[in-house]
């Protein structure tokens, strides 16, 4: 009898481990060396499961039109931060660090950084006065956001073009 009990308590423990999410840092080391090898830049994104606004910026970087377009000139990597209640099992240890790090911890959600394969920051989600882009969605927001990737990326004014007409919500 005693040794199932510690036999069901291992098991458990195992189960449990089995969920933890992936450290911040190891999914930040593995977008870098990838970006390394493949001669790309980061693009961080720091999201929640309850963020509206963060799951239309994931919606408009994975369309059709656009997913090849940001897969030409990034390595994607997404952590959880901020999550509520049950849900908190779902953030990366050490994420909500990481975001605080680059000045994110008042920002707001969707919070990204562009990053070279060496960790540096290239660009992030603040605009010129100092507000989260987020989810670019505005005319202005779209503008901003377009001129971070052209600093950052090898996209064509055509495909710049086509993510302006992806992010640029229809009124």
């Amino acid at each position: 009898m005693k040794y199932s009990k510690i036999i069901l308590i291992a098991g458990l423990l195992f189960f449990q481990l089995g969920f933890a999410q992936e450290k911040a840092d190891a999914v930040l080391n593995k977008a870098l060396t990838e970006a390394k090898a493949q001669k790309k830049n980061v693009l961080l994104v720091f999201h929640a499961s309850w963020c509206g606004w963060c799951k239309m910026m994931e919606k408009n970087m994975k369309l059709p039109e656009t997913k090849p377009l940001f897969e030409k000139s990034y390595i994607t990597a997404y952590l959880s931060v901020q999550e509520r209640g049950e849900k908190k099992n779902l953030e990366n240890p050490g994420g909500q660090e990481l975001m605080n790090k680059y000045k994110g911890e008042n920002a707001g959600l969707p919070f990204w950084l562009m990053l070279n394969y060496k960790g540096e920051v290239l660009a992030d989600s603040f605009d010129q006065k100092g507000d989260n882009l987020g989810a670019p969605a505005t005319p202005e927001e779209v503008s901003s956001f377009l001129a971070k990737l052209e600093k950052t990326s090898k996209l064509t004014k055509e495909e710049l073009q086509t993510i302006q007409k992806a992010f640029t919500k229809k009124e």
